[in-house]
């Protein structure tokens, strides 16, 4: 596997992080040598993150707050529970706050058996409820397939979309006002533009499913434009970020996470789920020349919890082993219903940018046009 050519006379790599020009077209360097997103890194720590007793109050203040708007069955927040890292903290925080989440596990099929014992170890370790979201299989794996067949870079936006989706499909069935989200700048600020696509674009997704399976998908949660605006304004669901308001040091969120919630680790960041751990560790480094590993180690070198040395070490090794890489290839080649030539012949077909099968930029943007026309007028109308 080779993502970049370092004898490439074009060349660059970050003076400071594992970020190159090879892997990110889009990526710019200052005098020093230093990328842009470590700039962007200092100012979304800035924007974004406490610490210390000021993060602490902010947190007790965020806990008290959702305390105060319980839905049906006492639950007071959504919490999606993969198994992985971020979100079994995040239930051992809301533990500690005192909070009563109902947490949502999205079943669509990859699963590793891990990430299955990690979440019962979760529901086991804090006597929360757990609601199991299981996607129709027949129609994901429909999904799936399309966008395997187009070309485009994020095979990931299937399962996103849904996740989400279900999150708000569920908070609304529950009346709740809150979604805990386990994002962090500490960790999870970097990644390039180039890297990934719009998660809830619809239209792009209805028509890259349209061109290749065209088979109804009833039952999948969708959370397009309009979904959101509904969701967000009109029933007034938020996300609630409770890991910027203490440093998120990975090191030792993993040894809490071992000791209180019998975490097993299970190797690279979301490797819980079989899929995209054969996603971003065979195919973004084979079809795309992406090793998202970069983005990883260079927000931890910003986050100060890695050296470069070390990172340029990791990098040296392969994203996983490579027997388990052939393993995957094969199961989810013969899962999706390709032949492995088939599947070999899928991943070696040119990469199709993914607003060659439209977008819903159009649609957005003229909503915004007649939103910004209609609030001064709905204002005046509410005095």
């Amino acid at each position: 596997m080779m993502v970049h050519d370092k004898n490439d006379p074009n060349y660059r790599q970050c003076s400071m992080s594992v970020m190159d020009n090879i892997s990110d077209p889009d990526i710019t360097f200052d005098e020093n040598g230093i990328c842009n997103y470590y700039y962007e890194y200092l100012e979304a720590e800035k924007q974004n993150c406490l610490d210390g007793e000021e993060g602490l109050q902010k947190l007790e203040m965020l806990a008290n707050l959702i305390k105060t708007s319980p839905g049906r069955k006492g639950y007071n927040c959504i919490l999606g529970l993969s198994g992985g890292v971020d979100s079994t903290y995040l239930a051992y925080l809301a533990k500690k706050l005192g909070l009563n989440p109902l947490l949502v596990h999205f079943d669509y099929g990859w699963n590793s058996e891990i990430a299955v014992k990690n979440v019962q170890n979760v529901v086991k370790n804090t006597d929360f409820d757990l609601y199991t979201v299981v996607m129709d299989w027949q129609e994901f794996k429909s999904l799936q397939r399309s966008y395997f067949q187009a070309s485009v870079l994020d095979l990931d936006v299937p399962a996103d979309h849904m996740i989400f989706g279900s999150l708000y499909k569920v908070a609304r069935k529950f009346k709740i006002k809150y979604i805990l989200s386990g994002k962090n700048t500490w960790t999870e600020q970097t990644l390039p533009k180039a890297w990934n696509y719009n998660k809830f674009d619809l239209t792009n997704l209805r028509n890259i499913h349209k061109t290749f399976e065209n088979t109804p998908l009833k039952n999948l949660p969708r959370l397009g434009y309009f979904n959101r605006i509904f969701y967000g304004v009109i029933l007034k669901i938020k996300m609630v970020e409770l890991l910027e308001y203490q440093y998120f040091d990975r090191e030792k969120v993993i040894a809490i996470i071992q000791k209180n919630m019998d975490w097993i680790d299970y190797g690279g960041k979301h490797h819980e789920s079989v899929f995209t751990r054969f996603y971003q560790g065979y195919i973004l480094p084979n079809k795309f020349l992406i090793d998202k590993r970069r983005a990883h180690l260079s927000n931890l070198i910003f986050s100060r919890q890695l050296s470069r040395d070390k990172a340029m070490q990791i990098l040296e090794n392969p994203t996983y082993s490579e027997s388990l890489q052939r393993k995957d290839f094969e199961f989810v080649a013969k899962k999706l219903g390709f032949t492995p030539v088939e599947f070999q012949q899928i991943l070696s077909q040119k990469n199709i940018p993914h607003n060659h099968y439209g977008t819903d930029q159009r649609k957005v943007e003229l909503t915004q046009k007649i939103l910004k026309i209609i609030r001064p007028i709905t204002s005046r109308l509410k005095r």
